[in-house]
C-alpha cells in the first residue's frame, strides 16, 4: 500500500511539472538546463516531505529550492552558456500562432542576453508575479537590489529589444 504523502507528492509532480519547467526555462534559458533545475528541486523536495506532509506546500518548497539552485548556479563559473532550447505553446486557442512563436522566441532570446541575476529577477517579478519582498525572500537579498536589478534589467531589455516591450503590452505577455 502505498504512502498518502507519497502519493500527494506523486500527484504533485504529475500535475505541475509543465509550469515547473516553463519557470525553469525562463531562469535558465536552456530547456536541458531547465529540466535539471526542475529534477534537482523536485529531489530536494522529496527529501523534505515528511518535513512537508502536515503542511502540503510542496510547490512553495519546490519553486524556492529552484530559485536557490538558480542562485548556486551564478556563483559557479561556468565558461559557457547554452543557447536557448524551445518552449511549445500548446495552450493557444487560435490555430495560427506564429505572432506568439515569435514573440516567445524573440522574448528568450532578449532574457539570454540578460545577466542571471536579472532573469531570475524579471521571471520572479513578471512572470511568476511576485510582490518585490517575496522575490527577495527567495533569492536571499534585499528589496533594494530587486529594484535595481530589475531596473537594470528592463534597461537593458529596452535597448536589446525595443520592439519586444511594445509587442508585450499589446499582448499583455509581459
Amino acid at each position: 500500500m502505498r504512502d498518502p504523502v507519497e502519493a500527494d507528492f506523486c500527484e504533485f509532480v504529475r500535475s505541475r511539472t509543465p509550469a515547473l519547467l516553463r519557470t525553469g526555462f525562463l531562469l535558465t534559458g536552456d530547456r536541458h538546463l531547465a529540466e535539471d533545475l526542475v529534477q534537482d528541486a523536485l529531489a530536494r523536495t522529496h527529501r523534505a516531505l515528511r518535513r512537508l506532509a502536515d503542511e502540503g506546500h510542496f510547490e512553495a518548497y519546490t519553486r524556492t529550492a529552484m530559485y536557490h539552485l538558480h542562485i548556486s548556479m551564478w556563483r559557479r563559473r561556468r565558461i559557457a552558456e547554452s543557447l536557448p532550447g524551445e518552449l511549445t505553446d500548446t495552450a493557444h486557442p487560435d490555430g495560427d500562432h506564429s505572432d506568439r512563436v515569435n514573440l516567445q522566441v524573440a522574448l528568450h532570446h532578449a532574457l539570454a542576453q540578460l545577466t542571471r541575476r536579472q532573469r531570475a529577477v524579471l521571471v520572479l517579478r513578471y512572470f511568476e508575479d511576485c510582490s518585490e519582498a517575496e522575490a527577495a525572500t527567495l533569492l536571499s537579498c534585499s528589496i533594494g537590489t530587486i529594484k535595481s536589478q530589475t531596473s537594470k534589467a528592463l534597461v537593458r531589455l529596452r535597448a536589446i529589444a525595443p520592439d519586444l516591450i511594445a509587442t508585450a503590452v499589446k499582448e499583455e505577455a509581459f
